[in-house]
C-alpha cells in the first residue's frame, strides 16, 4: 500500500520523543544495550550442562497447594 507524500512524512509524537531524547543523552543507547545483556544475553549452555540441569530438577506434584495424606 502505497502512502500519500503528506502521510509519508508524518511523525508521531512518541517518536519525536524518542528522537529528541536519544539527542539529548547520547550515551543511553549504549546503556540500554549494556542492560539487555546483562539481563537476557545469555551465553549457551553446553549439551552437559542441559543434561545436568534436567537430571536435578525435583518433580513437582500435579497440585503443589494440597498435601497428600
Amino acid at each position: 500500500m502505497k502512502l500519500t507524500k503528506q502521510f509519508q512524512l508524518y511523525e508521531s509524537d512518541h517518536t519525536k520523543f524518542i528522537r529528541e531524547l536519544k539527542a539529548k543523552n547520547p550515551e543511553m543507547e549504549a546503556g540500554q544495550i549494556a542492560g539487555r545483556a546483562l539481563l537476557w544475553d545469555k551465553a549457551p549452555t553446553s549439551l552437559a550442562e542441559q543434561d545436568k540441569t534436567k537430571e536435578s530438577r525435583v518433580s513437582q506434584q500435579a497440585y503443589v497447594y494440597q498435601n497428600k495424606l
